[in-house]
């Protein structure tokens, strides 16, 4: 079940990205080809974008691909270093808790307005609910990072950007002398 849901995942991000590479393709096709334009490209290619990143987030946490600075909690002892990696967590499972409430109020509000999309005839709240069902996303990653690591296991909210710049290294005795002539 858990396969299936992250090849859905990876499966929809690969959906957003294609069909926003596709509009504006067939926007620039159809600019200087055909002196024509399409009024709702870019507000689409715009909506596909913001799911794109709000889903992309969560893939993200998944993977353990994103950056960030752990030169301090990696000098620090197994055991602390795990606890900081739990408030780290916990503080993240927070401010996602904190932006998916302010999403829902945001997009509920929306609703009740009813404003129409600007060059797209569907209501604005329509692409908007991304934001909320984005951080809904991101909660369930951080969530499993969390029991992950109460249950005394690995888990990291970064990627270790050393690991693969050693991985990919020209030096190895697999990709010794390929630069040379």
């Amino acid at each position: 079940m858990r396969s299936m849901l992250e090849h859905i995942e990876e499966g929809f991000i690969a959906f957003l990205l294609a069909a926003m590479t596709l509009v504006t393709f067939a926007q620039v096709i159809a600019r200087y080809v055909f002196n024509y334009s399409f009024v709702w490209a870019l507000e689409l290619t715009m909506y596909f974008f913001g799911a794109l990143i709000f889903f992309g987030i969560s893939y993200g946490v998944r993977v353990g691909a994103h950056i960030g600075v752990d030169a301090l909690v990696k000098l620090l002892p197994p055991r602390i270093s795990h606890r900081v990696n739990i408030v780290s967590a916990v503080l993240c499972l927070l401010y996602a808790c904190i932006v998916l409430v302010g999403g829902w109020i945001y997009v509920a509000k929306m609703h009740s307005i009813g404003i129409m999309a600007q060059d797209l005839p569907i209501p604005q709240w329509v692409p908007r609910a991304v934001l909320p069902l984005g951080f809904a996303l991101l909660i369930w990653r951080f969530g499993e990072v969390l029991v992950n690591l109460l249950r005394g296991g690995q888990a990291s909210l970064l990627g270790d950007e050393v690991a693969d710049a050693l991985k990919y290294r020209s030096d190895t005795p697999d990709n010794a002398g390929q630069d040379q002539p």
